[in-house]
């Protein structure tokens, strides 16, 4: 993960926020990096992007690898601590993964889905209040030219919280075990393994 721009006129709370950030190590599988941050949202944010790809092309992957899951994770800072936060952080983050077509169907796919989030902030210790998100699940077919591609489904989650430390270290993982738990790779000791939810690539 490359470094977080700190500048001068960045407060000093939030620049230890991003600092803690980049502590974090991720899994071989989990590729993460730095993107530009939306603008007008928060006086300050730092925005990280993140591919999950199959443990055998992990070490070396191209543009042309397949992808088991990918995201985003943006943490905002406004001191005028907006009230629909209830602070002045807070993390928007994005998680998305191919399925197979018939765990689509699954009635308590979003339901399972959000708490795998919930689940990861918990194992970590991660304190944040405030949580909401939507997650969606889409089935597609082709047609034409794009018949041979077939039906195709995945699994979407948006979701944000309001962060109640400065060490952004654990929201940060959690985020990466979602994504990991998302693509149906092995999960840490205390979630809940649902890998057959992965749609099988390669």
């Amino acid at each position: 993960m490359n470094d977080p721009t700190l500048s001068p006129a960045m407060p000093a709370i939030f620049a230890a926020a991003c600092l803690s950030m980049e502590a974090v190590e991720f899994r071989s599988e989990l590729t993460v990096r730095k993107i530009p941050s939306p603008s007008g949202v928060a006086p300050f944010s730092v925005a990280l992007a993140a591919d999950v790809l199959a443990s055998e092309t992990a070490a070396g992957h191209t543009a042309n690898d397949s992808l088991h899951g990918a995201g985003r994770f943006i943490l905002l800072y406004d001191p005028e601590e907006p009230a629909a936060w209830g602070g002045a952080f807070r993390v928007v983050c994005f998680a998305q993964a191919p399925l197979e077509n018939e765990i689509a169907l699954d009635p308590f796919l979003a339901d399972v889905t959000w708490s795998w989030l919930v689940d990861a902030l918990d194992s970590r210790g991660a304190r944040y209040e405030n949580a909401s998100g939507t997650a969606t699940r889409t089935l597609s077919t082709g047609f034409g030219e794009l018949t041979d591609q077939g039906d195709a489904a995945q699994i979407e989650l948006r979701a944000s919280w309001s962060p109640l430390d400065t060490d952004m270290s654990t929201q940060l993982q959690a985020w990466g075990e979602l994504l990991c738990m998302l693509a149906g790779l092995p999960p840490s000791a205390d979630a809940v393994s649902l890998a057959a939810h992965r749609r099988e690539r390669g």
